[in-house]
């Protein structure tokens, strides 16, 4: 039970979070994977290295600490790192060891002098009523997923249908189970675990559906990463016939009911979750505004498809702007990066708009920047991080 007293001390300990807050996620990330590296699998090791895993959780943390009192101030926190771990597929068993790394690394890190019994067993409670937060949302979340239609628990085995190239560095795999049964519907923008073991590690990633749900396959759109080991596995190893492991849909960057015009703005492989968005708005009579940025003409995936789509609907305006024109004979509608000026010439007459944006971190801190300055409500502006969550400012 978390007490006043121990509400008193994680409060207290937030200028520390603050100030040294990376250097605790490191050392509490060496401390799990030493102690435990049965959990490997499930982190991303590319984001170990490059600490933006490290700074997530920093970030996590401090969110936490700050609104110790006031938990509902997380908003979409909770939820997007219980979608993660959904698909993930982390369980209950996995909090005692995350907590025990923890706790080791706050010793560790800040010294007897500061990480006193007392601060250890604040910081022991405040992690027991996360833990049983999470664990008791992602419980009720893996029994609903069972019980759906079409639904499972744990991995899956599906079969490759097909390997298709859309671009230099985007490949798409069609994907239906091994078993012939029906799949689990979702809802346009959520992703899919897939679980593969690459020279003998297993390894777990998320990546968003890129086609619309029909109860029978599902589609991945995978962008070949440098230095990415299960990208670059997908790419050079896995071919139609394959088989492969999915866990349940998941995520919570979807798109909600509306009659308001729909902006997608996409940036590089960001794009495969808005044509999922674009397929179900589309179904009926509402304005979307589809624009897409790209380096170039040559790693521009889907753009046939949505071009396909703008001819047989009206109600449907695409744009494309490249970061550089070359030889390739396809003229994009600009070329430079998207700013303001551009947005406020695709955008429709009305800011009354929902806007969804996804693609690199930069990309998306630009375009959130330029739809408030825009006068986009910031509350019908919607996105989610590819990896670890951040805070775009």
């Amino acid at each position: 039970m978390l007490s006043q007293q121990h509400r008193a001390i994680i409060t207290a300990t937030v200028p520390i979070l603050e100030q040294g807050g990376e250097t605790l996620t490191r050392h509490f990330y060496q401390n799990l994977f030493r102690d435990h590296p049965e959990v490997l699998p499930y982190f991303n090791q590319a984001h170990q290295h490059s600490g933006e895993q490290q700074r997530a959780l920093a970030n996590g943390v401090l969110m936490y600490a700050r609104h110790i009192d006031q938990l509902d101030a997380l908003g979409d926190l909770v939820a997007t790192i219980v979608n993660k771990h959904v698909a993930l597929q982390i369980r209950a068993e996995h909090y005692p060891l995350v907590g025990a790394s923890l706790l080791q690394a706050i010793r560790e890190v800040l010294g007897a002098e500061v990480a006193t019994d007392a601060v250890i067993d604040a910081w022991g409670a405040a992690y027991g009523q996360l833990a049983d937060i999470l664990a008791g949302e992602e419980g009720r979340i893996y029994a609903a997923q069972a019980a759906a239609p079409g639904g499972w628990s744990g991995a899956r085995d599906f079969t490759v249908l097909s390997k298709v190239e859309e671009s230099s560095e985007i490949t798409s795999f069609l994907l239906a189970p091994v078993d012939g049964q029906a799949v689990l519907d979702f809802k346009p923008g959520q992703y899919i675990g897939v679980v593969v073991t690459v020279d003998g590690v297993p390894m777990r990633r998320q990546y968003s559906l890129s086609a619309a749900s029909n109860g029978e396959t599902y589609r991945i759109s995978v962008k070949r990463e440098r230095g990415g080991k299960v990208s670059n596995y997908f790419h050079d190893s896995v071919q139609a016939g394959d088989t492969v492991q999915l866990t349940p849909p998941s995520g919570n960057f979807v798109l909600l009911d509306s009659d308001k015009p729909l902006v997608l703005i996409s940036g590089g492989v960001g794009i495969t979750p808005a044509l999922s968005m674009l397929t179900a708005a589309l179904r009926g009579k509402r304005t979307v505004h589809f624009i897409h940025a790209a380096r170039h003409h040559g790693v521009h995936a889907f753009r046939t498809q949505i071009d396909a789509l703008a001819s047989q609907h009206p109600q449907l305006k695409r744009f494309y702007c490249y970061a550089e024109h070359g030889d390739e004979g396809v003229a994009p509608d600009a070329v430079g990066l998207l700013g303001s000026e551009l947005l406020a010439s695709w955008l429709p007459a009305t800011r009354d708009v929902d806007a969804y944006f996804l693609g690199p971190q930069p990309f998306m801190r630009a375009v959130k920047a330029s739809l408030r300055e825009l006068g986009v409500p910031e509350q019908q502006t919607h996105y989610e991080f590819f990896g670890p969550a951040s805070a775009l400012n």
